[in-house]
């Protein structure tokens, strides 16, 4: 059995891993990675973030061509089906691989693959894969092994009718009706590909509304756009269970309503993947949705294991995993430089997309803030209207007295991109931050940036 010695181990290839193995590396440490799937990357590479990215931008192409008739003269709509999409997605994963594997070696980060279990306080013991047998000593430990979907034990997951985030990327075919149940995130953004190929979608939630954290009008606007797009939502339903034979599924909810489709894909919520890892070696026990307790320094119970990413639950997302992954690892180097990560901006790839950050007109109402609105729809910009992308808005909440912005709500295409234009102003300091700075200064013309200064002017008008 060999034998090594290192400052830190990081167990998990994810954002918050290579976050906290790169900074590591960079600041001095000497720098193990264990991962269990034979390529780098993790769940954000593979199954999550970036293959349902890159199926979204297939589709809205393919939408795009559908709906233009400048495209008529090139020839007639065309079918298209989710396996031959699938196959850019795979391009752009071998790529992502490829680049991150790159980082690894340039940084001289030794990368083990297998199943990284604590076998004492300050040992990880490498199980199944190409380094299995290999026993890694480290004062500090990141746990960063991410989540997975979380599968009730009463659904048969192996029926060839029902996927979740990890199987819907081995569908085969292009179902005609599809079942999906839970209309978190993931839910609501596999709703827009799969209605986008012409998938007939009974998007089920089992709240009163969708996506609860945004504001009300966007939460509002995308059930429209989806409703639009031929997707039926269906709201407060409770799963109760699930029948499939070799033609169908049928799904029961406890209402007494029955659904029958193609195939099903469940969305309802994820698990951290802490199972397996001898946590009891290290006095740590994960919560019921196996996730472990961090404090404001991402450090677990025990003092030398720290853990960041999607195992901690919020906000599991991908950007701000890797952030923690960085941030733990200017802790663990003493420096100054750490920061809880916090305040992120939300990025929801629907058709059309979504992102916001601050806070909602819910949220400052029950605050009591005095705040005022400022609106700019897409559909009287101009460089909407040249590229066709005309729905959607931006929307600027800022406080009637100080102009300070509070919050930022994005609906439409590259709302994503738009967003961190106002974050940029909202994180100045010594009263940069407010909304005056949008008319004081000028945006190029035509850009979707112009939508500030719109928004900004619509809002001001209500006050002055």
């Amino acid at each position: 059995m060999a034998d090594y010695h290192y400052d830190v181990i990081v167990l998990g290839t994810g954002p918050s891993g290579e976050g906290a193995a790169m900074n590591a590396a960079k600041k001095g440490k000497k720098v193990a990675v264990v991962e269990e799937a034979p390529l780098v990357g993790g769940n954000c590479t593979h199954w999550g973030t970036i293959p349902s990215k890159a199926l979204r931008h297939s589709v809205k192409q393919i939408i795009s061509y559908n709906t233009n008739p400048m495209f008529r003269d090139i020839g007639e709509p065309r079918w298209f089906s989710f396996p031959r999409v699938l196959k850019t997605a795979e391009r752009v994963i071998a790529k992502q691989v490829k680049l991150r594997t790159e980082f690894y070696s340039r940084n001289r980060v030794h990368l083990y693959h297998g199943h990284g279990q604590f076998v004492d306080s300050h040992c990880i013991e490498i199980f199944d894969g190409p380094a299995s047998g290999t026993r890694l000593h480290a004062e500090q430990v990141v746990i960063a092994t991410g989540s997975s979907p979380f599968r009730p034990p009463t659904v048969d997951f192996n029926h060839e009718r029902i996927y979740d985030s990890d199987t819907i990327l081995k569908l085969e075919h292009t179902p005609r009706t599809m079942v999906i149940y839970g209309a978190g995130v993931i839910g609501s953004e596999y709703a827009s590909i799969f209605s986008g190929l012409g998938v007939k979608v009974d998007l089920i939630n089992p709240g009163e509304r969708l996506l609860p954290f945004l504001d009300d009008e966007i939460s509002d606007a995308l059930s429209y756009h989806l409703r639009n797009n031929g997707v039926l939502i269906r709201h407060n339903e409770l799963f109760d269970r699930v029948e499939a034979d070799e033609h169908s599924v049928k799904v029961y909810f406890q209402s007494g309503k029955v659904i029958k489709a193609d195939a099903m894909f469940w969305a309802a919520g994820r698990s951290g993947n802490t199972q397996n890892l001898g946590l009891e070696h290290v006095g740590l026990t994960p919560n019921g949705r196996g996730q472990l307790e961090v404090d404001d320094h991402y450090k677990t119970q025990a003092d030398h294991v720290y853990a960041v990413g999607d195992v901690v639950g919020w906000p599991s997302l991908a950007s701000a995993a890797y952030d923690q992954g960085r941030s733990v690892a200017a802790y663990m180097a003493g420096d100054d430089d750490f920061w809880f990560v916090e305040d992120v901006p939300t990025g929801i790839y629907t058709i059309p997309e979504i992102s916001s950050v601050g806070k909602t007109e819910r949220e400052l109402t029950n605050e009591k803030v005095p705040y005022e609105v400022g609106q700019a729809f897409f559909k009287s910009i101009a460089r909407a209207q040249i590229t066709g992308e005309n729905v959607g808005m931006l929307k600027l909440l800022f406080h009637r007295e100080t102009f300070e912005i509070l919050g930022i709500h994005c609906f439409g295409d590259q709302a994503s991109e738009i967003i961190h234009i106002g974050q940029a102003i909202m994180k100045q300091k010594n009263g940069g931050n407010t909304v005056k700075y949008f008319v004081g200064n000028t945006f190029n013309y035509p850009t979707m940036a112009e939508a500030y200064r719109i928004a900004a002017l619509n809002g001001l008008n209500r006050v002055c």
